[in-house]
């Protein structure tokens, strides 16, 4: 077992475990729904914090981007697992053959509650190693019982993933993380740095990998990268400024709080600089208005899904397809090792 130190400071990873994607694959994207209960944003996490009303939404998005030929990946918390509603719901949208289930550990939901409340404490793996573990035992064990499939992804909440991490869920038949957020840095909180992680997969041992949620660089400045970008927060609204100049702009792939010209710059960006997985996520109370600061209204709604129209013409005019989990999986099974000279490597693994 590693020993634990914070913040926790994920290191580059070497360059032997970086994963190359089969020529057979294309470049490809996919859609992983945090999926988790309702909670004031803006208050301290609470036990008590458990709503579920908003997975009645589901079943519309559901059809929304199955008719658009995307599956959908959930991962699955406590207080989604425990739903009769919710479970039944997934149970459904897994007869579609293409969508899956996932785990995602919210800590402070998540039994055994062997830990105070706290923003520390929301990453799991700052949790004692035996909690940490039997937090995650107890919600895989469930997710298999009520939905009937072996969760193979995982995300820690809050991307709380810490040097012990992969050794637990590799005792527990996951193949996938995908904690890592890309460029970002949590430590401030108490949670990990990712700066040092870019956009490529590699293997975190042998039968687990990490896929990184993606994150790209735009503007004339991108080069700089993550270093760039920690730079630009030293000075007075230094990274807003940056951006505006169209001088350099970090970009999630998400409709939450990102804007859709930004994104789409982004998507053509790591399309032309050889990322063959682009990994886009949000949170599934902002399926419904009045849950997240992102979906307020039913005009916000109105305007997630026109983001989603705008990126999936996109992606479409750009020839990049959807990917499912399994095809994801089996890719990665036959992934080629990487090589000195890979200029893939070069440009995927620093967006």
């Amino acid at each position: 077992m590693a020993e634990r130190q914070l913040p926790y400071r994920v290191p580059a990873p070497e360059p032997h475990a970086l994963l190359h994607w089969p020529d057979a694959f294309g470049t490809r994207f996919t859609v992983f729904i945090d999926t988790e209960e309702e909670f004031d944003w803006t208050k301290p996490f609470s036990r008590d914090a458990r709503g579920t009303n908003h997975m009645r939404a589901l079943p519309a998005a559901h059809a929304w981007f199955t008719a658009r030929g995307v599956p959908l990946t959930c991962l699955i918390d406590h207080p989604i697992a425990t739903c009769a509603r919710s479970v039944e719901i997934l149970r459904t949208m897994l007869e579609d053959g293409r969508s899956a289930v996932g785990t995602q550990l919210h800590p402070w939901v998540s039994p055994p509650f062997d830990e105070d409340v706290s923003i520390l404490n929301s990453f799991a793996a700052n949790l004692p190693h035996g909690l940490e573990e039997a937090k995650l035992t107890l919600l895989t064990t469930l997710i298999t019982d009520a939905i009937g499939v072996q969760p193979r992804i995982y995300r820690a909440g809050r991307y709380g993933i810490g040097p012990d991490t992969p050794a637990m869920l590799s005792r527990l038949g996951y193949r996938l993380d995908s904690s890592m957020r890309a460029g970002y840095d949590y430590s401030r909180a108490g949670g990990p740095d990712f700066t040092r992680i870019g956009n490529q997969p590699f293997g975190l041992m042998p039968g687990l990998s990490e896929l990184p949620l993606t994150t790209v660089y735009t503007g004339h400045a991108r080069r700089g990268g993550a270093g760039l970008h920690r730079w630009l927060g030293t000075l007075p609204r230094g990274r807003g400024i940056a951006s505006r100049l169209g001088l350099f702009s970090r970009v999630a792939l998400t409709p939450e709080d990102m804007p859709l010209d930004d994104v789409l710059e982004a998507v053509r960006v790591a399309a032309g600089e050889g990322v063959r997985l682009l990994n886009f996520s949000f949170h599934s109370p902002s399926l419904e208005p009045g849950h997240t600061p992102y979906v307020r209204t039913e005009a916000d709604l109105a305007a997630f899904y026109r983001w989603w129209e705008g990126v999936l013409a996109e992606l479409d005019r750009l020839k990049i397809a959807p990917a499912s989990l399994d095809q994801i999986i089996d890719a990665l099974d036959a992934a080629c090792g990487p090589t000195a000279t890979s200029a893939s490597a070069g440009s995927a693994g620093g967006l």
